[in-house]
């Protein structure tokens, strides 16, 4: 993943006249805390959760910078990337997903996309891949997430789709209960 002083340049906010941004994630408690935390960064955020959604969005109201999710409840994200890149030649666009592979980076790419980042991400990671000047490329991240923290969002997140729910979301990760719990008790490592 990228950090936000990881691109050889970056442009700023300041530097494009249109600030929206398109966030279309199923994920609702990662949509709505990117939401937050791109907001207070200065960007014009609207919220999308479907495919249709996302589509009508960018026929009626295309943004200059949007984060898509590939994998959708009613289909697929390129499906959007392509809409947008047809409505809006010169907008930043950052696919999003939790299941990140070769293949799937290139077909966003191709689609229009300017980057690719894998599920869990930060605020500030998105912003930088937001930002970045055209020519410029990726250092590898310093402080890269740990494989520990990596798993604590992720059992946290399928906590949360759960509706916190311990027993289910036990089941859903093959793992003990109270192990569960004791996971859940602790702080999120470094």
């Amino acid at each position: 993943m990228r950090g936000q002083k990881e691109y050889a340049e970056q442009l700023k906010l300041g530097e494009f006249p249109d600030k929206s941004l398109l966030i279309l994630d199923d994920d609702d408690p990662l949509r709505g805390r990117l939401a937050r935390a791109m907001e207070k960064k200065g960007f014009q955020v609207k919220e999308a959760k479907t495919v249709s959604e996302g589509l009508q969005f960018v026929k009626n109201n295309p943004p200059s910078f949007a984060l898509i999710d590939l994998r959708l409840e009613d289909g697929n994200g390129l499906d959007v990337v392509k809409e947008l890149n047809k409505s809006k030649k010169d907008s930043r666009i950052v696919m999003l997903t939790g299941y990140g592979n070769l293949p799937t980076a290139v077909a966003a790419v191709k689609a229009g996309a300017i980057d690719y980042m894998a599920k869990p991400v930060d605020a500030d990671d998105v912003e930088a891949a937001l930002l970045a000047a055209p020519e410029s490329k990726a250092k590898p991240p310093e402080n890269p997430m740990s494989a520990d923290r990596v798993k604590w969002e992720h059992i946290h997140r399928v906590f949360e789709l759960c509706n916190r729910n311990v027993s289910e979301t036990a089941r859903r990760l093959k793992m003990h209960r109270r192990t569960l719990q004791r996971i859940l008790s602790k702080r999120s490592p470094r």
